[in-house]
């Protein structure tokens, strides 16, 4: 179905910044009206809200050659129930992304097997290994929308010069500041709780360090730069710095570093084993404010899916990462209830600054806009049960934790591809 009409809806407007009770009618996949008030005959969303579908980048699918852990259907299937309409989906695969033939496969596959959208990064160096670029250009021809090497290291000369080569071309680079000498190793963020676990640790001051590098090679080149994860205070100065003097510069936090802490590693519990670290309450608490500021332009769920062999090791030998496209929206909505966000600037986070940065043409609710939807309760309450998601891999740190907020439905381009009501997945 590509034609609807859907009332008495709460539409949360991430440009207007507005939350209204409305309608909006669909046609031919695209968002064709809307407007406040009532209205008769369509579909009744009986007071749910309706926002643009969620632009979720950073995500790593295993395809190809860790289908074992998440393949292009089971991520695109906890993506529709997550309320993700488009992925924009990781090169750090076993074999990585670095060529347009290994990308034109992904991309085949993702067509053929994905329920919603995907758009994928090309890695910037031959096999991510920081020596020599990749070919730019033919990747950007073959559909990458951006490049990254995640978080391997890259030496300073090349990345200039990939940084260079890339300002031609207006290629987006994306960066995970770390500084290899201090991270290499961590497990944990430095600190009082650090040292009682006797775990390894890394200083915040390692994510300053490499974020200040980027930046200034940013600066040297006037390359297009996003900062995947900024997740300690002392590294927002910079951020603000460079924002402040015109550089080209975004940056995203992942969901997990907005809502959970240093603390929630308890006792050794390795499905909040991320990267970076979990890092103190203070810094939590700075990165929810500089989401609110603006300074942080975009949330994603950084899905990383681990096998149980990987995870179920000792802490600091533990795979790092955690699923998280279906739990994205639900624990973005702690922060709406705890009154830290608004709805409009969540889906500000979540949709609209992702589509702007990336070039996609989601993340509105406006006539001519795609009709990349999700319609969720805010309030239904619940305890998640990691068995009970969609992905292939089980490790998310909110297994057993209490929820409020659920997907009711998602629409890419106008056609369902989730009804929670059914039960169907596309």
């Amino acid at each position: 179905m590509t034609n609807a009409l859907l009332r008495n809806a709460r539409l949360i407007d991430p440009e207007a910044g507005s939350v209204t009770l409305g309608w909006l009618r669909i046609e031919g996949g695209q968002i064709a009206e809307i407007g406040q008030g009532p209205r008769a005959g369509g579909i009744d969303c009986q007071g749910a809200c309706l926002a643009p579908g969620i632009i979720d980048i950073g995500v790593k699918v295993g395809e190809p050659g860790e289908r074992h852990k998440e393949s292009f259907r089971t991520a695109g299937r906890a993506a529709a129930a997550g309320g993700v309409t488009t992925m924009v989906t990781r090169p750090d695969t076993a074999t990585p992304i670095d060529t347009p033939e290994v990308l034109e496969f992904v991309t085949r596959r993702a067509q053929e097997d994905a329920a919603v959208k995907v758009r994928p990064m090309a890695a910037l160096t031959k096999a991510r290994e920081g020596r020599e670029m990749t070919e730019i250009g033919f990747l950007i021809d073959a559909g990458a929308v951006a490049f990254c090497d995640g978080d391997a290291v890259c030496p300073t000369r090349v990345l200039s010069r990939c940084m260079t080569y890339a300002r031609s071309l207006d290629a987006l680079i994306l960066g995970h500041p770390q500084d290899p000498g201090l991270s290499h190793g961590g497990a944990v963020t430095s600190g009082k709780f650090a040292s009682l676990r006797g775990l390894p640790a890394v200083s915040p001051m390692a994510e300053r360090m490499g974020l200040e590098r980027d930046l200034a090679l940013v600066e040297m080149t006037g390359v297009r730069y996003h900062a995947d994860q900024i997740t300690t205070a002392a590294a927002l100065p910079a951020l603000a710095r460079a924002k402040a003097a015109g550089l080209d510069v975004t940056a995203g936090v992942s969901i997990h570093h907005l809502t959970l802490n240093a603390f929630d590693v308890g006792d050794y519990r390795t499905f909040f084993k991320v990267k970076p670290p979990l890092r103190d309450e203070d810094d939590r608490v700075a990165m929810v404010a500089a989401v609110r500021d603006g300074l942080i332009d975009i949330i994603c769920s950084m899905h990383t899916p681990q096998d149980e062999e990987s995870k179920r090791l000792p802490f600091e030998a533990a795979a790092s990462g955690a699923v998280g496209l279906e739990t994205l929206l639900p624990a973005a909505l702690r922060l709406y209830h705890a009154e830290a966000l608004s709805l409009p600037e969540l889906f500000r986070a979540l949709a609209l600054n992702p589509a702007r940065r990336f070039g996609l043409a989601g993340g509105r609710l406006c006539p001519g806009a795609p009709a990349d939807l999700v319609m969720f309760d805010p309030d239904i309450p619940y305890v998640l049960d990691r068995f009970a998601l969609q992905s292939k891999s089980k490790n998310t740190p909110f297994d057993g934790q209490r929820m409020q907020g659920r997907v009711l439905r998602t629409w890419v381009d106008g056609a369902v591809v989730y009804d929670r009501a059914q039960g169907a997945i596309a």
